[in-house]
């Protein structure tokens, strides 16, 4: 939601790679785009019960769309509004990841989507987690969102309505479901990219302050 002009004087001296995390951004917590991750977040357990309770795919497809629109105009409104925040920052991504990998697990229990896409997705989801641990561990906060893994987001949370309405009968189902197989690929193919990119982020700050360590301060 926010962008850096260059490293600080600061980070330069330190010898830490500079970039804008969490918690550089304004402590905020009333505010419309955090507003729309908690409608987001509510949307989550709605939809689980629509697809495993009376499986009223209809409105889980409703409930979904309204999550996609959401998740575009929460970033959009951060920026137009100026209000961006740690909370923000937080909410948004786990919002994103919650809906995948709920959505995922419900569309397997329902034998719509195939066991090779939860694998892939849902171990995305844990390496990234490991990346978290790491940064933790040399005292840095989770790196912004790669604009990439906004876009897999997109593609995924507009795939998997196509995937319900393809599992039905009827010429809407035939119509759909190359289009949906296509949204889904293309955004698992690129929420595995940006998963890649964070990763080789990670790295690459610890390569940096392992380097930093060995050199020392510079008097």
């Amino acid at each position: 939601m926010t962008s850096s002009n260059g490293p600080s004087a600061e980070a330069t001296a330190s010898g830490r790679p500079d970039f804008v995390g969490r918690d550089d951004l304004p402590d905020r917590i009333w505010t419309v785009p955090n507003a729309l991750s908690v409608l987001r977040l509510l949307g989550v357990p709605l939809f689980l019960w629509l697809l495993l309770g009376p499986e009223a795919d209809g409105w889980a497809v409703i409930v979904l769309m309204i999550s996609g629109i959401t998740d575009w105009a929460d970033g959009k409104l951060a920026r137009w509004l100026d209000q961006s925040s740690r909370l923000g920052a937080l909410l948004d991504p786990a919002a994103d990841r919650l809906y995948i990998v709920c959505t995922l697990v419900a569309l397997a229990l329902r034998d719509i989507a195939p066991v090779w896409l939860v694998a892939l997705l849902v171990g995305r989801e844990l390496v990234l987690g490991v990346m978290l641990l790491v940064l933790r561990h040399h005292g840095y906060p989770p790196l912004q969102v790669h604009y990439l893994g906004k876009a897999a987001t997109f593609l995924l949370l507009y795939a998997f309505p196509g995937l319900l309405l393809a599992d039905g009968s009827g010429w809407l189902a035939t119509a759909i479901e190359p289009f949906a197989w296509a949204f889904t690929i293309w955004g698992t193919a690129l929420y595995l990219l940006a998963g890649i990119l964070y990763v080789v982020q990670v790295l690459g700050i610890v390569r940096a302050e392992r380097a930093a360590s060995t050199v020392g301060p510079v008097r």
